[in-house]
């Protein structure tokens, strides 16, 4: 009988409910997640020193990545378009793909770069002639058009000195950067030795691709519930989607906008062409900010050197923004991200502050991904409470009745 009534009390006791439900545990998770939030805003220094330290040991993999990432796409169309009857079609892809981005970054090294730091020498070694010549522009213009000297003098005194700060910084990095060439030999070795290392780890990446992500995918199902790895593949794969074209198509528009604006500076005879020409398609890459970003600097050059130019620059730019966009940028890209004006500001003010250039670039499709996210949560939870976004509710759907359907 004892024996009867302890087995009915451990039976009572493991049909017990858990005393935590699960709204508590919910609960009890967004609290860790504050305190957490909170710790790493109270020391974010020290966590971002421990990221950077971290990231700088892995930077070859995490280099190596985005090269996979960048070149993914047309290794794709080489391997499903153009070698796609042959067996080896993915080798022959990842090897045209290669060559084509070395290349690339051939030219870039012979041709672009050799021409840009050549014009930004010249422009630092004639930087006073070009001062004297914009005074006595000013002067001139005050003498014919009588104006109020004084005080455009001023502007004209700030406005120098301001450059000649800018090149005096320039000059003196440049000279503290030369004691340091002969540690060059280690720093090269060491960076040689990464730039391989990523370059592997990208082709290895690449060409397992079949076998990393299933492993990737049988490895989130089988630490996690069905349901829930199912939601987060799912956000993987819309992220992907959303970098992908983003990323993309902005390298494609900068360096349409660039060459167009190389063009067209050949054109207006705008001097330091090819300078200008880099500093526009670089700046670009960023979103909204990248042509102001980009013009401003140009603009002040090109007032030393040549005030009129400036001005043929000004218009030229005005008018590449526009045709960008209103006319290429939504060719290309489309609505890969679905932010309105004011989230891609957000977002590139808030990641620009962060995390410098790169969060600059990559900050719109981050906050793209999280958008949706929030949205489709919103929209989930109106759902469940059976209202719209008014606080009205929900209209059944309603029944098609055969006299509808023959309308149909």
């Amino acid at each position: 009988m004892r024996t009867t009534i302890y087995e009915g009390d451990l039976r009572a006791m493991q049909k017990k409910p858990w005393p935590l439900d699960t709204r508590t545990v919910s609960n009890l998770i967004i609290v860790l997640i504050g305190i957490l939030f909170y710790f790493v805003l109270y020391r974010f220094d020290a966590v971002r020193a421990k990221i950077s330290m971290v990231t700088g040991v892995l930077s070859p993999f995490i280099i190596g990545f985005a090269i996979a990432y960048l070149l993914n796409t047309p290794t794709t169309f080489f391997e499903e378009k153009v070698y796609n009857k042959y067996r080896h079609r993915r080798t022959l892809a990842i090897v045209t793909v290669y060559l084509l981005a070395a290349a690339v970054l051939a030219i870039l090294l012979n041709l672009i770069l050799p021409q840009v730091w050549s014009s930004a020498v010249e422009l630092v070694n004639n930087m006073s002639t070009y001062m004297r010549g914009l005074d006595a522009l000013v002067q001139d213009l005050i003498i014919r058009f009588n104006l109020e000297g004084e005080g455009i003098n001023e502007m004209l005194v700030t406005y120098q000195n301001f450059i000649q700060s800018l090149t005096d910084m320039a000059i003196d990095k440049v000279r503290t950067s030369l004691p340091q060439i002969w540690n060059f030999g280690v720093a090269l070795g060491s960076g040689v030795v990464a730039a391989l290392t990523a370059l592997i780890s990208s082709i290895y990446m690449l060409s397992g691709k079949n076998r990393l992500v299933p492993q990737l995918k049988k490895l989130i199902y089988a630490t996690i519930p069905k349901k829930k790895a199912a939601w987060f593949l799912g956000v993987c794969g819309q992220a992907n989607r959303i970098f992908v074209g983003f990323i993309n198509g902005k390298l494609i528009d900068s360096a349409i906008i660039g060459v167009l604006c190389f063009i067209l500076n050949l054109i207006l005879q705008i001097p330091y062409n090819i300078l200008i020409a880099v500093i526009i398609g670089v700046t670009n890459v960023i979103p909204f900010f990248g042509p102001i970003i980009g013009a401003v600097p140009c603009i002040m050059i090109l007032i030393i050197v040549d005030p009129w130019s400036a001005l043929r620059f000004a218009v030229l730019v005005l008018a590449l923004q526009q045709f960008d966009g209103n006319i290429l940028g939504p060719k290309i890209l489309g609505d890969s991200t679905g932010l309105s004006a004011i989230w891609v500001l957000v977002s590139i003010v808030v990641c620009g502050g962060l995390f410098g250039f790169p969060g600059m670039l990559l900050g719109v499709p981050t906050f793209a991904v999280l958008y949706a996210l929030v949205r489709e949560w919103v929209n989930h939870r109106l759902k469940e409470k059976g209202i719209d976004g008014d606080g009205n509710p929900l209209l059944p759907p309603r029944e098609v009745s055969g006299d509808d359907e023959s309308d149909l």
